[in-house]
Parts: structure tokens; sequence; C-alpha cells
């Protein structure tokens, strides 16, 4: 089992997705949302609230 590198959730054997970009930097994510929000919006993960990262006093 391992972590989302977007919201920090476990996930489980099976499923999710997992991205090796060229510099062999190793990307897992539990669903598309996550994935869509790190790779095509660019946004981080300490700014949305439903991820486990989220820092209360950023905004």
């Amino acid at each position: 089992m391992s972590n989302c590198s977007f919201c920090g959730n476990l996930i489980k054997l099976g499923s999710g997705v997992t991205l090796i970009r060229n510099d062999s930097r190793i990307l897992r994510f539990c669903k598309s949302k996550c994935e869509k929000n790190m790779l095509k919006l660019n946004r981080k993960s300490r700014n949305i609230k439903w991820t486990k990262f989220y820092e209360k006093g950023t905004k």
C-alpha cells in the first residue's frame, strides 16, 4: 500500500494510477481528481481543503 502523491490518502492494491516521469520520479494517484489537480491544473495540495496536506493558515 502506498500514499497518493497529491492528497496523501492510502491507495489500495489494484487501484489508482502510477505515473513515472522522464526524470524517474514516481507519482501515485488514488483517483483522477488528484491527477488532474496536480498535473493539468498545477495546483498545490497545501491550498486545497480536502487534502491531508492542507495548511489552515495559508489563505
